[in-house]
């Protein structure tokens, strides 16, 4: 039945245009009032404090197994995160980056091939690189410090409150 109505338009003008509001670009206060409203983590911070928090799983995998092999591993793991994300990072931060939205959105698609071509390669080098490896220690390291990223929405200070209201 459903498709009976469609065929015979008896569900009304699908005209999705017709419906759309006229998006109305903001003026710089609004803009920067918006960004004051919802700051962003600085790139760079999330890096710093992915490598900290990789020397602290890397001491604790070392204090736990009492091995150089597991905490060299737990480093490396640390690494495959941090270096990739030190590469994005910088790519994001240059001048090209910010010419236009069209350039930003395809140095953010470049960066992140990059970031990932990057990752797996140490991932596929980590055998030859840490001898011996202890792989469980390599991706517990790699995901403490994955998730990271997630811990930095969490970090973004409040917004200040306007007195008066």
């Amino acid at each position: 039945m459903p498709e009976r109505q469609i065929r015979s338009g008896q569900l009304g003008n699908w005209d999705d245009h017709q419906d759309e509001a006229e998006v109305q670009p903001l003026t710089r206060a609004q803009a920067q009032a918006l960004r004051e409203k919802h700051p962003q983590v600085p790139a760079w911070w999330v890096v710093v404090a992915q490598a900290a928090v990789g020397m602290v799983v890397a001491m604790l995998a070392w204090l736990i197994a009492d091995d150089r092999a597991v905490w060299m591993s737990a480093l490396y793991g640390a690494a495959v995160v941090v270096v990739p994300g030190a590469l994005m990072a910088r790519g994001m931060s240059s001048r090209i980056s910010s010419v236009s939205p069209a350039a930003s959105a395809v140095s953010f698609m470049l960066w992140e091939m990059v970031k990932i071509a990057v990752s797996v390669l140490m991932l596929a080098l980590a055998p030859k690189i840490v001898q011996p490896l202890s792989w469980p220690a390599l991706l517990a390291s790699l995901v403490v410090c994955m998730h990271v990223y997630l811990l930095a929405l969490l970090w973004r200070r409040p917004a200040k409150k306007q007195s008066g209201t």
